[in-house]
């Protein structure tokens, strides 16, 4: 479905999508532009009424789920919510979002029972000023009212046993809602989490582009950190790094996905006994690693890279460490080819497993999660690093298309010039799978980045 394409490529079909142009935001030189805040919340916005247009009706009906409510307060959202209203809206008070399947070929009844301007998403179904001003309708008499007229026979809320962000139903919330719709209704409430899987998973084309923009300009960053451009060796440590990468999502008004990770990965045990165990000055023959994300449109990434300081006379790593970074990527290749549509995480990783061993990739060890409007859900969890068998609930969803997930996984094997110690090297790439095959965004590592 998707080839390769230039990154310039990419977003000139994103803007193209919401007519925009794009500004240059808190540029460094070689880093992918960004768009302003008010061009993001333009183009969030028509992303979000295409989805709501087009993916929700396909989902309410495989689901079953003929209504779905979803209701939270301010300062404490609901996940799900958050992904169906403009970005950085208003959402005041108590929300209340109304989904009905009215049939075939009568699509999806959007309502709003709330005081929240959805800017044209949703319709209102609550007169909230009359009120303020007459105590007329309430929020909850209102939303009594929306279900008996509609009489769905299946009401979906957000309660989750398997997937945290289909759990963002408070317990006095949801008595509220039994509350409102009575006793005949309140009978007919079931989880809606088939549901909040497939509408948090599936992403459209245009964020398939988002999220290949997204894992570009984090690895644009990483590139930067890992070079003598921010590194000088023997003063800066795996800390200044690690707020380097932080300070640079910042710069461009951007958010991490989570607190950076950098670490010296590797070193000599010669030099461990010279410097200490605990030193974190980067050093010549220092392997440094990386585990960094950035949240863009509201579309997570999520990276691991590796770095090797190169010593005096050194132009390129060990061969040691160049093999097993090859290792790596052979199970980068294994794991894509092994996704197909209606596996569990759980079938996806024994078939992965199963497949390296069989090529003799060094203890190969598979632990991916699914990426996109979430960090670690909610598609299928396909391995952790504690469970290489069976992960009971999350490696038991099955893989939809398009999803995008996050490579990650490492190889161990012996190092010579350390005494026969192991190393094991930790990569994480960002892919899609869109129902056809599993691929890169913005490409991967295949060779350490060198520091002088």
């Amino acid at each position: 479905m998707f080839k390769k394409a230039f990154l310039a490529v990419v977003i000139l079909g994103v803007i193209a999508l919401a007519g925009l142009e794009i500004p240059a935001v808190a540029q460094h030189a070689g880093t992918p532009s960004v768009l302003a805040v008010r061009q993001q919340a333009d183009l969030v916005h028509k992303i979000t009424a295409k989805r709501l247009d087009t993916l929700l009706p396909r989902m309410m009906r495989e689901t079953g789920i003929d209504m779905w409510i979803i209701s939270c307060n301010e300062d404490n959202l609901d996940p799900i919510f958050e992904t169906m209203v403009p970005l950085g809206n208003w959402n005041p008070i108590t929300q209340l979002l109304v989904f009905y399947n009215q049939g075939p070929g009568k699509g999806i009844e959007r309502l709003n029972v709330a005081r929240t301007d959805t800017q044209g998403l949703f319709k209102n179904a609550w007169d909230a000023a009359a009120w303020d001003t007459k105590k007329g309708e309430s929020q909850w008499e209102a939303l009594g009212r929306v279900v008996r007229e509609r009489d769905p026979k299946s009401i979906g809320i957000n309660e989750g046993e398997v997937q945290w962000v289909a759990g963002g139903l408070t317990v006095v919330l949801k008595k509220r809602i039994v509350e409102a719709v009575g006793p005949k209704y309140a009978a007919r409430l079931q989880s809606a989490e088939p549901l909040v899987t497939l509408w948090a998973e599936t992403l459209l084309e245009e964020e398939v582009e988002l999220m290949e923009r997204a894992a570009a300009l984090s690895r644009s960053i990483i590139a930067d950190m890992f070079s003598p451009k921010v590194i000088t060796v023997g003063q800066t440590t795996a800390d200044d790094l690690r707020w380097y990468y932080w300070q640079r999502v910042a710069d461009l008004g951007l958010k991490v996905s989570f607190s950076p990770f950098v670490s010296i990965r590797g070193r000599n045990p010669k030099d461990v006994e010279k410097w200490g165990k605990d030193d974190k000055v980067i050093r010549p023959g220092d392997l440094l690693h990386c585990d960094v994300g950035l949240k863009y449109m509201r579309l997570n990434s999520d990276h691991q890279e590796m770095a090797y300081v190169l010593r005096p006379g050194e132009t390129e790593a060990p061969e040691t460490f160049k093999k097993l970074m090859a290792e790596a990527n052979r199970l980068q290749d294994v794991y894509c080819g092994e996704f197909k549509t209606g596996l569990t995480g759980n079938e996806l990783l024994g078939n992965m497993l199963k497949k390296a061993r069989e090529l003799g990739i060094p203890t190969p060890k598979i632990y991916s999660h699914s990426l996109g409007y979430f960090l670690h859900e909610p598609g299928p969890l396909i391995g952790l690093p504690w469970e290489q068998v069976n992960n009971v609930g999350r490696g038991d969803v099955k893989l939809a298309p398009m999803s995008t997930f996050t490579a990650e996984m490492s190889v161990t094997g012996p190092v010579p010039e350390w005494g026969g110690a192991d190393f094991r090297v930790p990569l994480e790439q960002d892919i899609l799978f869109d129902g056809q095959r599993a691929f890169f965004l913005a490409g991967r590592q295949t060779a350490f980045h060198l520091i002088k």
